[in-house]
């Protein structure tokens, strides 16, 4: 790939060098924490509703003949939303 580095970069090398940088810059730990504090914004501002709806389309976009037994996403996704909507209570 070209490294245009200038007014010429496109949003996806910018995107990978940032990417690349915060990566060099950062450890393990770093991405659980704001990926935890992403977690517990998403659970403040969305209801059951939203983790079932969200655990529906993964099992839609999941394809069926991979199915080995364990639990579909929309499954998993639905169980997930009455656990976050049993802790609210």
């Amino acid at each position: 790939m070209a490294n245009n580095r200038g007014n010429n970069m496109s949003r996806e090398e910018a995107g990978r060098m940032g990417g690349e940088a915060t990566s060099n810059n950062h450890e393990k730990e770093f991405y659980q924490e704001i990926g935890k504090k992403g977690g517990d914004a998403t659970s403040r501002n969305h209801d059951q509703e939203f983790y079932q709806e969200i655990g529906r389309k993964g099992g839609e976009a999941r394809d069926d003949s991979n199915s080995n037994g364990k639990m579909s996403r929309e499954e998993a996704g639905r169980k997930g939303g009455q656990a976050r909507s049993r802790q609210r209570d």
